[in-house]
């Protein structure tokens, strides 16, 4: 039988609260006692992957090693673990709904009825268990997409009340997250929100052994104690969750504080081995301590959605932890950007960032933005579709190809400086079709991106159908852009740069995917220091 043990968490009174955090975190205080872990997100939405999906619905899509599309909470997993994740990390009732059907089609069931119990929720288990049949680990941990009380949840709680059932309390733990709201006008906290949440759960036949309840300031004793009583939860497993001010990265340090790896350990009857913890708070000690600030604009289409960006956004903090800065970020929208404006807005500025997207629209402020960090000698770091617009940017006002554009935009351009990759032309149907997940990448010698990366051959992470169109390689090398990293048979660029510029990079993987606070990514760390450089001489 399986030794390893599983942790759900739910979410109740309020999405939001942060599910994906507090699995990351507990994955990571779990880690540091020598533990392994895998995490695993299930979401409930009938989208088979977040891929098709608007960020403004849904955020950013996080790309795994395989090429899933992914829901960005992956993405606090891995930043927060050693662990990596793939395709059987991330479920959705789309991907349950689509098994079974296809099971159904082919006569798998021979005849039968089939039904949410037990051919949907058997399909849901079979996925958790999935995580250990190759390998086994010491925990899975599973978070629940949604709230406790949604419709679309029902399949998922009924198949975690099944796994209780079949395994005992010695292998299954139930932790809930919820609200404790404070009345503004009282100033007082009120326990009846997560005491409704979790008669939710008895009603689904699962009883809490953990509740971690989000509030401003740490509970008292006797708050405790009520929620304690009212919910048949112990006192000491009653967590607290204050709303943290400097940075998520204190999340875990906050659950030692409370012992929320202790209670998860004594409850499953497991070893509380020696935490060995000094890397991540070494980390936040640096996060807390640090006392110069370097401004990135970063020039995106939406800035209004700050999930949209939100591995950019810790990347670029993991690249001011490596240099000792804070990173403040000035979001622009591309669609304000115009040649009267731009110096106004970009005023004071250390660094600009143009991240990966899809469509025309504020294409032209990015390009504005990409030519006034090249002539102004500001630092530029272009991912993706940033990289794209950098090339046709210095196409158009340095080769003086002024119809230069890519077909993307633009079908019959004269100047396709950027076209589709020949094997996605077929392609019709748009999820899961691009060219998706870890690619190895020839680095060439001398480069910029040589000496960040300290390497030759580097793998990195996609999610695009269009290219830099190598025919017009000459060109560009010979005004001064040069291509310096390319893909092992040579038939893609992945890296552009200036190399008569103080920090001039685009790069068509997105490697924010890859970079973690203990461990930053070595073109993000690059970045920051060449703001940082910029910041120091503008002061002096």
């Amino acid at each position: 039988m399986s030794k390893t043990r599983y942790i759900f968490i739910t979410g109740g009174v309020s999405s939001s609260l942060g599910k994906g955090v507090t699995v990351a975190a507990l994955g990571c205080l779990l880690e540091a006692r020598g533990y392994t872990v895998s995490l695993q997100k299930m979401d409930p939405y009938i989208n088979i992957d977040p891929g098709t999906m608007s960020p403004y619905q849904h955020g950013e899509v996080y790309v795994t090693e395989d090429g899933a599309e992914t829901d960005l909470d992956l993405g606090y997993y891995e930043r927060f673990t050693k662990s990596k994740f793939s395709r059987k990390n991330s479920v959705s009732t789309g991907q349950i709904y689509h098994a079974v059907i296809e099971r159904e089609r082919k006569g798998d069931y021979l005849g039968r009825t089939v039904q949410v119990v037990p051919h949907i929720t058997n399909e849901i288990r079979s996925r958790i268990y999935n995580l250990t049949r190759d390998q086994e680990t010491d925990f899975v941990i599973v978070e629940i997409g949604g709230t406790v009380g949604d419709i679309e949840s029902i399949p998922f709680l009924e198949a975690i009340r099944q796994m209780r059932y079949e395994h005992g309390n010695q292998q299954v733990l139930f932790l809930h997250l919820t609200l404790v709201p404070t009345i503004t006008a009282a100033g007082e906290a009120k326990t009846k929100p997560t005491q409704h949440s979790v008669k939710e759960l008895l009603a689904l036949g699962i009883q809490p052994d953990v509740l971690i309840c989000r509030i401003n300031k740490p509970m008292s004793k006797e708050m405790k104690n009520k929620i304690s009583l009212f919910c048949n939860v112990k006192e000491q497993n009653v967590i607290s969750a204050v709303d943290i001010t400097t940075s998520i990265y204190e999340i875990p340090l906050m659950y030692r504080e409370d012992k929320l790896d202790e209670v998860v350990l004594n409850a499953l009857g497991m070893d509380l081995r020696k935490l060995n913890f000094s890397q991540w708070e070494n980390m936040v000690k640096k996060i807390r301590n640090t006392k110069k600030t370097v401004k990135v604009a970063l020039i995106g289409k939406y800035i209004s959605l700050q999930d949209a960006y939100r591995s950019v956004y810790e990347s670029l903090a993991h690249g001011g932890i490596a240099n000792d800065v804070e990173v403040s970020v000035v979001k622009i929208n591309p669609e304000d950007i115009d040649s009267k404006n731009i110096k106004e807005l970009l005023k004071g500025v250390h660094g600009v960032l143009v991240p990966g997207g899809f469509g025309e629209r504020g294409i032209e402020g990015k390009i504005a933005a990409i030519q006034y960090a090249r002539t102004k000698n500001i630092p530029f770091f272009g991912i993706c579709l940033g990289m794209q617009c950098a090339v046709i940017e210095f196409a158009r006002n340095v080769l003086g190809f002024k119809d230069a554009n890519s077909t993307e935009f633009k079908p019959n351009v004269q100047y396709p400086v950027i076209s589709m990759i020949e094997e996605q032309k077929e392609i019709e149907r748009m999820g899961g079709t691009m060219r998706l997940g870890a690619y190895p990448c020839l680095v060439k010698k001398g480069s910029l991106a040589h000496s960040e990366y300290k390497s030759d051959r580097i793998s990195e992470r996609h999610r695009h159908r269009f290219e830099f169109t190598l025919r017009y390689k000459d060109d560009f090398e010979k005004k001064g852009m040069n291509l310096t990293g390319f893909s092992p048979d040579g038939s893609l660029a992945e890296i552009v740069e200036i190399p008569n510029h103080p920090w001039f990079i685009g790069v068509q993987f997105h490697p924010e995917f890859q970079s973690k606070p203990t461990d930053p990514h070595p073109l993000f760390a690059g970045f920051i220091k060449a703001a940082s450089k910029l910041a120091k001489k503008t002061e002096d």
